[in-house]
């Protein structure tokens, strides 16, 4: 028998746990943070030979970064935006309603895009296994082989046999130590990845009745969607008084479908810096490292600078990760406390808990390089076909100077030319644009000058990306 497979790709978290080298406005699944890809693109290609398409449901500030890294894969993707973020089992909802009114005997199979899996061929052959036992009836999740007493992971414990799975005997909360280490013991117990299979028919059903205000919000949400570009924006109000709840919490612990399948490929969420310490701990005296890092007499020690040079000296079980604007330090032992201590920057109103100093849009991005009183330098990158809104400023004036490639500049009617070393003022007030029309990327440095310089300071008349 054939099954047909539905990869479906969960894109919408912010990797909070991996500040500050991911942050809301560029997460995780957006870095490559182990390899040569980003993680979103691995992830891609990973599950893209399942199916003859896949679907990715993703924030809607995060649309263009999805759709760019979507492309060059040779696999048809249909994006979902989720106006309101609204946990994994709305989202697992939505895949569910999309497959079964084709075909509800889909397997959808539901996988984040940010978790670390550097074996394809073993993951694939077990997405394969779990298809045909959901194909069975069964809604199943994927239980890692515990290799160490993990307490950052739930757990499932293993049932009756069903083929190469079980049914699931229980599910179990993060554990303390005590508890992770008699998991470990008993030999039955299984790490959560937070995969799933299962027939869309299925899943849609076990939700109407598990957690009926979750399907009954999804489908309100894809009858009222509307097509956006290349997205499908999900309608926003059905979603207001959606539950924000986990599939585990939601269904899985309420389904009389549940099965486990035991997957001993490597496998890591890669939810904290002692994961990332995990998986590239390769140095001496068990130390990982990443960019410009010197160690001396240090151990056990997770370091990595994004940008300046980091020199540790005599530490044990310590956590550093540097960025152009941020620097973290922590033990490797507490990773966990980053997201309280993120909480607290944004309660101070930091932008650095949010946003990352290069700043990422449709068109390409900019980053600050200076400011002071009423004058700021950007450096902007434009990419080949980026074009930028058709705009005008109440508050400031700006200087552009082309670095490298050629910038197409609107200014009212006059549309200027400008290469390498050439540059155009821009009055305040003045309605203009800036395109890329060429075959590689445009740098300019452009200087604000102004009473105000905020970046809402921004009136649009025109928008090729469609953004208000």
């Amino acid at each position: 028998m054939t099954i047909d497979i539905l990869p479906v790709v969960l894109s919408g978290g912010s990797g909070s746990r991996l500040w500050p080298v991911s942050r809301r406005s560029y997460p995780k699944q957006f870095l490559a943070l182990h390899g040569a890809d980003t993680m979103l693109r691995e992830t891609l290609a990973r599950v893209g030979p399942l199916g003859s398409r896949a679907l990715i449901l993703c924030a809607e500030e995060q649309r263009f970064q999805v759709a760019e890294q979507a492309q060059g894969l040779d696999l048809p993707v249909e994006i979902y935006l989720e106006p309101l973020a609204r946990n994994t089992a709305l989202a697992a909802a939505v895949a569910a309603l999309v497959a079964a009114r084709s075909d509800p005997d889909t397997v959808v199979l539901l996988a984040p895009a940010d978790h670390y899996i550097p074996d394809a061929d073993a993951f694939r052959t077990a997405a394969r296994q779990a298809a045909e036992l959901a194909a069975q009836g069964h809604i199943v999740t994927f239980g890692i082989a515990p290799a160490s007493p993990e307490t950052g992971y739930g757990y499932i414990r293993r049932g009756d046999a069903l083929g190469p799975g079980a049914t699931v005997a229980a599910f179990k909360e993060k554990p303390d130590p005590e508890t992770a280490e008699s998991f470990l013991a008993a030999g039955d117990y299984y790490w959560n990845a937070g995969i799933f299979a299962a027939p869309a028919g299925l899943l849609l059903s076990e939700m109407q009745t598990h957690a009926p205000q979750i399907a009954a919000a999804a489908e309100a949400a894809l009858d009222g969607a509307a097509r956006d570009l290349d997205f499908v924006r999900l309608a926003r109000d059905p979603l207001e008084p959606c539950p924000d709840l986990s599939i585990d919490y939601a269904l899985m612990e309420h389904t009389g479908h549940a099965a486990v399948l035991p997957s001993d490929f490597a496998w890591s969420d890669l939810g904290s810096w002692a994961a990332m310490w995990q998986i590239a701990e390769d140095g001496p005296d068990a130390n990982a490292t990443q960019g410009p890092v010197v160690l001396r007499d240090s151990r056990r020690s997770y370091v990595r600078s994004e940008g300046p040079v980091v020199a540790v000296s005599g530490v044990e079980d310590l956590v550093v990760v540097a960025t152009d604007d941020a620097v973290l330090v922590t033990d490797r032992n507490r990773t966990e406390d980053v997201k309280p201590l993120l909480d607290r920057l944004k309660a101070e109103g930091r932008t650095e808990a949010v946003e990352h100093r290069r700043i990422h849009r449709p068109w390409g991005s900019y980053e600050s390089l200076a400011t002071g009183d009423r004058f700021q330098v950007k450096r902007i990158i434009v990419k080949p076909g980026g074009v930028l809104s058709l705009q005008s400023h109440l508050h400031r004036a700006e200087h552009w100077v082309v670095v490298s490639g050629t910038a197409e500049v609107t200014i009212g009617e006059e549309v200027t030319m400008l290469t390498e070393n050439e540059s155009i003022f821009v009055p305040l007030g003045a309605v203009h644009r800036l395109a890329n029309r060429g075959k590689v990327p445009l740098i300019l440095i452009e200087v604000q000058s102004g009473a105000y310089l905020g970046e809402d300071d921004i009136v649009r008349y025109e928008d090729v990306y469609s953004r208000n």
